[in-house]
This record gives structure tokens, C-alpha cells and sequence, in this order.
């Protein structure tokens, strides 16, 4: 039996053909469930309805703000961030409620390992390779306000790993891929120019994307996963060309 409560957070516009498998995946272990939606036209908020009362339906600052506006409204002990395009699998599942049972938790936060499911592969190297802080002790912690790429910043303490996975549907298909990439540069360019980084011009841009792709590909060992590692890191190397570039764009605007 739990010893701790979950309060799960979940930030949606848009999203009724994969929200119900994200919902399901956690209905079981959670003491409540708090949904914000920016302003969905499609049947989100329906479905959502069918697994919590909790829906607060808003305008979009950003990642970073309407995850804090989410926590904001959290009341158990700990709080699981979950996407509307990801879901916990048996395992993942059963691991955090052998965490919330124990009578005392040591740490304050907890790194879950990312399931990154594209084109029917789910990747084990390259980037997506890695373990996403989303379970963390609610009294203390809170979001950073960036536009994109946001992070929790945990109460002051240890962070543990979980095993099983965060399954992580990131694309719906290649087109998707594509628009995402797109929004994740260009709002990461605001990002940077909001905080005064420099772009240092073009010809760093594309040296970035190239190393990007290197990094992913090679290093990290994306090769490893076929043809999908390979498209993987292609869509890295120019997401991150792209964000500098419009980095420099902004720049020669204000100039």
C-alpha cells in the first residue's frame, strides 16, 4: 500500500489520439490528476474528463509556465510530469509504487529512463538514450520559465533512477516530425535571445549542426539504432542549425 501520494501533471492542446493511452497508463497509481489545456479543438478535453474533474482549460505562456501553473495546483506529496504523448510501461509503473510505499524515501527526485518510440523502433542509443527527472517530491520544487526545453528544479537532495521505461511517442509521423522540430527551433531562438546569447554567426551555426550529428550519431552510438538513429540525428544537427540561425536572424533585426 502507498505510504506517499501522486499527484500527476499533464500540459495538452490537441491531443485526443494518443492522450487516453498517457491517462491510462497512470489512472491506476495516481491520487489525482491535473490536466491544463490551452485550447483544444479536437475531443482532448472529452477524453481527459473520463479520468479526472481536474481540467483547467487556458491561454499557452509556454513549457515552462504551464507546467509551473500545473504544479502550482498539485497537493500530494510527490508529482509525476508525464506528456500527453508518452506513458509509463508494467514496469515503470510498478516501480514507483514500490517507491511511494516505503515509509521514508531518501531522495527528493527521481530520473526515469526514456522509452523513445519513432517508426516503430524504440531507440537504445543516441540521445534519446538517456533518463528524464519527472518524479519529484512536490514541497520544494518548481520549473524553470523558459519557452522550450524547460526543466524541474527539485527540492534540495539526492536523485535516484527507476527502472522500466517512460515510453515516449514523440512523433506522429514524419510531417509531424518535421512541423515539431520546426517550433522547438524557432522558440528556442526567443529562448536564447531572451537570455542575451550570442549567435557568433552562421558559420558557427552549421559547425553546431554538424557536431550535433557527430555527437549523436558517432558518440553516442545512434548508429546503433538503423536507419531511424540515422534520421534521428539528422533531425538534431538541424534543429540545432536552425535555432542559431534564427538566434543570428534576431540579431540582425535589432541591430
Amino acid at each position: 500500500m502507498k505510504k506517499h501520494s501522486l499527484s500527476i501533471i499533464l500540459i495538452t492542446k490537441n491531443e485526443a489520439d494518443r492522450v487516453e493511452s498517457c491517462l491510462s497508463s497512470v489512472a491506476e497509481i495516481a491520487d489525482e490528476i491535473i490536466v491544463l489545456d490551452s485550447g483544444s479543438t479536437d475531443d482532448t478535453v472529452a477524453i481527459c474528463q473520463k479520468y479526472t474533474n481536474n481540467i483547467t482549460v487556458t491561454d499557452w505562456p509556454g513549457f515552462g509556465k504551464q507546467k509551473q501553473r500545473a504544479l502550482d495546483k498539485a497537493t500530494c506529496d510527490w508529482v509525476l510530469s508525464i506528456d500527453a504523448d508518452e506513458a509509463l510501461d508494467d514496469e515503470m509503473k510498478q516501480a514507483i509504487v514500490d517507491l511511494l510505499s516505503q515509509e521514508s524515501i531518501e531522495a527528493t527526485s527521481y530520473r526515469l529512463p526514456w522509452g523513445v518510440t519513432l517508426y516503430g523502433t524504440t531507440l537504445k542509443y543516441g540521445r534519446s538514450a538517456r533518463a528524464v527527472l519527472r518524479l519529484f517530491l512536490r514541497e520544494g520544487s518548481r520549473y524553470t520559465l523558459d519557452e522550450v526545453h524547460e526543466t524541474v528544479i527539485p527540492a534540495e537532495g539526492s536523485t535516484g533512477k527507476l527502472a522500466g521505461l517512460l515510453l515516449h511517442y514523440t512523433h506522429r509521423d514524419y510531417g509531424h516530425g518535421l512541423d515539431k522540430a520546426a517550433q522547438y527551433a524557432w522558440l528556442g531562438s526567443q529562448k536564447y535571445a531572451r537570455k542575451g546569447k550570442k549567435s557568433k554567426g552562421l558559420a558557427l551555426a552549421l559547425l553546431r549542426g554538424l557536431w550535433t550529428f557527430f555527437h549523436i550519431y558517432f558518440i553516442r552510438r545512434g548508429f546503433l539504432d538503423g536507419s531511424v538513429g540515422f534520421i534521428v540525428a539528422m533531425t538534431y544537427a538541424q534543429v540545432n542549425f536552425n535555432k542559431y540561425v534564427g538566434l543570428w536572424l534576431i540579431e540582425q533585426k535589432r541591430s
